[in-house]
C-alpha cells in the first residue's frame, strides 16, 4: 500500500461571474451568475514509501490545490485520498503529526520573534518532549548551518535565510511526509543548491516520503527519479524522468570542439548518435566533444504541448 493513494481525484471551484459595466454590477446584486472552474479533473496517483516526486506542471495546472486536499487544507470535490492511511481533510491529529506543508511564497514562522521562539511554540503546538525536540531542531539547524540566525527577528532575515528557518521550522515533529511547493522560489544559484542538499539528506536519514512542485528544474533533476506531470487539471505523464525524456525529446545534441577552434552542434535521433558520432570524429579533426539530452525544461513544454492525456 502506498503512503499517498489518489484515486480520481478532483477539484471544482464556483466562482462569481459578471459583465463589466456599472449595469452589470447592480444586476449583479439581484441576480448572481457563477461558472465552475475545474482545478483538478480526476487525477489518480501512488507514491510509495521513501520516493522523492516531482510534481510538474505550468501555473494554474492544479498542482498546489493537490498539495492543499493531500495536506488536508481542501476539501475535494470527488475521488478518494489517502495519506498514510488517513483522510487528509479530517484534519486528524495523528495525522497531522506526521506530515507537513512547505510553501515557498508563505511565511508560517512568527515576522517579530526569533526562529527559535517560533520553534518553541511548534514544540508546544505538537506536544513534543523537551529533550526529543532540541536533539531534533539542533540536528535540523546543524544541517542547515543557520546557528547564527535562528537568534535574530525573523524579518530582519533575507529570503534565502528565512527560507531555511522556515523548512527547520516544519520538520521539527519529524514528518514522514513532506509536501514541498516551491521550496526554493526565489532564491539564488547557492542557496537552491542548499536546499535541494538539505532535501537529499532528510529523505535519507529519516526516509521521508516527498512531493515535489518546482520550476527550477535543477531541483526536479537533483531530486527525483519519477515524475509526475499535470496540465488543465489532467495528469499527463506519470514515470521515470528518464522515460520523460525518452518520450518526448527523441533527438540528442552532439558539441564538438574542432582543432581549428570551430564549434560544431549536431541534433540527431537517439539511435543515430553513435553513427554521427563516428562519422564526425572520421571526416574532421576534434578535440572534444560531448553528447546531450534536451533541456527537461523543452522535454516538459514538449508534454504540455500534447495537450492528450498520456500515462507512462
Amino acid at each position: 500500500m502506498g503512503v499517498v493513494e489518489v484515486q480520481g481525484l478532483e477539484k471544482v471551484f464556483r466562482v462569481p461571474e459578471r459583465e463589466a459595466g456599472i449595469g452589470a454590477a447592480t444586476r449583479s446584486l439581484f441576480r448572481r451568475q457563477w461558472r465552475e472552474v475545474r482545478a483538478v479533473d480526476g487525477i489518480s496517483f501512488e507514491i510509495e514509501p521513501g520516493e522523492v516526486v516531482g510534481f510538474l506542471g505550468p501555473n494554474g495546472a492544479g498542482k498546489t490545490t493537490t498539495l492543499k486536499m493531500l495536506s488536508g487544507l481542501l476539501h475535494p470535490s470527488g475521488g478518494e485520498v489517502r495519506v498514510l492511511g488517513h483522510v487528509p481533510n479530517r484534519r486528524e491529529r495523528d495525522y497531522l503529526r506526521r506530515m507537513t506543508l512547505v510553501m515557498g511564497n508563505r511565511n508560517q514562522l512568527q515576522w517579530d520573534l526569533p526562529a527559535l521562539d517560533s520553534f518553541e511554540l511548534n514544540r508546544a503546538i505538537y506536544r513534543l518532549p523537551v529533550d526529543e525536540f532540541r536533539q531534533t531542531r539542533d540536528e535540523l539547524v546543524e544541517l542547515l548551518d543557520i546557528g547564527d540566525l535562528v537568534r535574530k527577528p525573523v524579518r530582519q532575515l533575507s529570503l534565502g535565510e528565512r527560507m531555511k528557518v522556515e523548512v527547520v521550522g516544519s520538520l521539527l515533529h519529524l514528518p514522514q511526509v513532506l509536501f514541498l511547493d516551491e521550496p526554493t522560489i526565489g532564491l539564488d544559484v547557492t542557496m537552491q543548491k542548499r536546499i535541494r542538499g538539505f532535501v537529499a539528506d532528510y529523505n535519507a536519514r529519516y526516509g521521508a516520503t516527498v512531493l515535489l512542485t518546482s520550476h527550477y528544474m535543477a531541483d526536479v533533476e537533483a531530486l527525483c527519479r519519477r515524475v509526475i506531470v499535470i496540465h488543465h487539471g489532467r495528469l499527463l505523464f506519470d514515470g521515470q524522468l528518464e522515460a520523460l525524456t525518452h518520450r518526448f525529446a527523441p533527438l540528442k545534441t552532439i558539441e564538438a570542439v574542432l582543432a581549428d577552434g570551430e564549434t560544431v552542434s549536431l541534433q540527431v535521433p537517439k539511435d543515430e548518435v553513435s553513427g554521427a558520432t563516428a562519422q564526425l570524429l572520421a571526416e574532421r579533426e576534434v578535440v572534444d566533444l560531448t553528447v546531450e539530452d534536451p533541456p527537461i525544461e523543452d522535454v516538459i513544454e514538449q508534454v504540455f504541448a500534447t495537450e492528450a492525456e498520456v500515462v507512462a
